[in-house]
């Protein structure tokens, strides 16, 4: 008897515990100032134009309304049916099914047991009828209809019995076993990630930040950093041949993410395979920007990244041209650096690979949903006050294009079932943030996204020289992913057709990253070729070649065609006009956000 009034009182304790945690947890969520010119507001705003306008287009048709929701009626009817002989011991067919790329629902108790198995078809109907309802809506804009499905698709996934302890069988038998421990835990962690969370989002912790440290375990292909600037340090790697080849290869990461996703791990390193492969690699390494760079545009990217780096790379070598790789907003920089020095009469990078580039943003993906004048000027007074636009709020905006494998699924780990996160290198990646300088993200988002300038022949002005990307005459490799959520590929696809020179378009199995970072080793995913170029996207991938493997044997050939691969003695860092600054990967790569803004 002492033993269950002892587990009773320390079960009552740790409820008690809980409810006081999670108290002070919604009153610091609750007394956040919120203010009109809030990018959160305004988002808000302008997906409720998208509703008011859903709204108007569904009533011109009440008899098909009215037909979804007798057919839910229906179905609902069935299901209470199923429900009632499942108790009696009856064996029936479910009413519906969860798809098979559905992970919520693995638990064997959602099958299992009747009430659950009850909770999860009413919820599948409910969510799937109202998705179907908005996506058979006739009339409405397209740019309306894709932030509707988006609002909806946030609020149905929200609702999913999953994220509740008391409907989760998982978070319940958790519950029971550990006296209610988990979620004690749960609201712990869930307090440290709002205190590392920008306002407006939360930040939910994917991995064990602990496990990984930039340069011991992560980024660690051998190189001395030779250039640093305000903006980029440059990263020369050691060679592992005893020769190379002649012209140097420029790598341009993105500068809304960190390079070492090129260079996670030795047996996944894109960076140490060209490398490998006898290329002299030259790496750019972006700064992580805090309030003092405010006053950095797009062509002080343009200047100050890629341009300086063809500088420091012929005082290194003595090579004045160079081979190009840029990936993601890495790749847009690059084009446009290619539009600006063919207006300069001057062209040194002889070859240029793009990665899930988009250079035309008439198709941006799903972030399209955030591209618009209202949340833009709201972004920007935000960004004029800060000096920057902080890379925790764009993080979170990215994890809800993918809200139940980068959010919900965490929410659940974390907070419901108190566990930590397990230890991954990319999620590592992924939650390591950077800033962007005020005025450069202003440019990129008003002269790219929203206005699509960069295709426009010379409506783009880049320190004083307007760009034509047409006049790129340059052969270029263009590598796109067929599941790529961020740069579509019928989106990128337009890149080649854009510029003037000899142009290769490769397809690549999965998405925007393990696309990308898709080793021959592993012999996963393929890719797609076809040497023809049609204007159709969709009719090159029909006429397209399916190949097994890494695209990048494809581009190692692809690239051993364009001049420059006379075998020269291998180059070490140092050995050339600039000295090294420090070991690869150096300082800038290092600097977490929370260091940055509280410098």
């Amino acid at each position: 008897m002492e033993s269950i009034e002892t587990a009773v009182s320390d079960f009552y304790d740790m409820t008690t515990r809980v409810a006081e945690q999670y108290g002070r947890l919604l009153e610091k969520t609750v007394n956040q100032p919120t203010t009109a010119d809030d990018p959160a507001a305004s988002v808000l705003t302008d997906f409720s134009e998208a509703f008011r306008e859903l709204g108007e287009h569904m009533l011109e048709n009440p008899g098909k309304l009215m037909g979804y929701q007798m057919e839910l009626l229906k179905k609902q009817q069935e299901l209470y049916q199923h429900t009632a002989l499942r108790f009696l011991g009856k064996e029936v067919d479910p009413v519906i099914t969860p798809e098979k790329s559905d992970k919520r629902f693995k638990d064997a108790q959602w099958s299992e047991n009747p009430l659950f198995d009850f909770i999860k078809q009413l919820y599948l109907l409910q969510g799937s009828t109202l998705m179907q309802m908005v996506k058979d809506t006739d009339g409405i804009s397209e740019h309306a209809h894709q932030k509707v499905e988006y609002f909806v698709r946030q609020y149905v996934n929200a609702l999913a019995p999953t994220n509740f302890a008391a409907l989760n069988p998982e978070v319940i038998r958790k519950t029971l076993e550990s006296g209610g421990a988990n979620l004690y835990a749960g609201m712990e962690q869930l307090g440290e990630d709002l205190e590392a969370s920008v306002k407006g989002s939360l930040n939910v912790a994917m991995t064990d930040t602990s496990a990984f440290q930039v340069g011991r375990n992560l980024a660690t292909t051998p190189g001395k950093v030779i250039f640093q600037n305000d903006l980029i340090q440059l990263i020369q790697y050691t060679p592992t041949t005893e020769k190379t080849y002649q012209r140097p290869l420029l790598v341009i990461p993105p500068f809304i993410n960190k390079y070492y996703i090129l260079d996670l791990r030795e047996n996944n390193s894109y960076l140490k395979w060209l490398v490998d492969q006898g290329h002299t690699v030259f790496c750019i390494s972006w700064v992580n920007p805090g309030p003092a760079l405010r006053a950095k545009g797009f062509d002080n990217y343009m200047l100050e990244g890629p341009i300086a780096a063809l500088d420091a790379i012929e005082q290194a070598t003595g090579e004045k041209e160079v081979n190009a790789i840029g990936y993601c907003l890495g790749g847009t920089l690059l084009a446009a650096t290619l539009a600006y020095l063919k207006k300069k009469k001057q062209e040194p990078i002889k070859s240029a690979t793009f990665l899930a580039t988009l250079t035309d943003f008439s198709q941006p993906g799903e972030i399209g949903v955030f591209i618009n004048e209202t949340a833009i000027s709201a972004l920007e007074k935000q960004m004029n006050l800060l000096g920057y636009y902080d890379g925790r709020q764009m993080a979170f905006s990215f994890n809800t294009l993918r809200e139940n494998d980068l959010f919900w699924s965490f929410f659940i780990n974390n907070y419901l079932k108190g566990e930590r996160p397990a230890a991954f290198d990319l999620l590592y990646w992924n939650t390591d943030s950077t800033n962007l300088p005020s005025t450069m993200h202003s440019f990129y988002l008003r002269n790219m996204y929203l206005d699509n300038k960069l295709v426009q022949k010379n409506a783009l002005e880049l320190d004083g020289q307007k760009i034509d990307l047409s006049a790129i005459s340059i052969p270029t490799y263009f590598l796109s992913t067929a599941q790529d959520h961020i740069a579509l590929w019928q989106g990128t696809y337009k890149g080649p057709l854009l510029m003037g020179g000899k142009n290769r378009f490769v397809l690549g199995g999965s998405g925007h990253i393990a696309g990308v970072v898709n080793p021959p080793s592993a012999n996963k995913y393929g890719y797609w070729t076809n040497e023809a170029l049609p204007q159709d996207p969709e009719e090159w991938y029909r006429n397209a070649e399916q190949h097994d493997g890494s695209w990048w044997l494809d581009w190692q050939q692809w690239t051993m065609t364009q001049g420059g691969t006379e075998q020269t003695e291998a180059r070490q860092p140092g050995s050339g006009k600039l000295a090294v600054i420090e070991d690869a990967p150096g300082r800038y790569v290092k600097q977490r956000i929370i260091d940055v803004l509280h410098k």
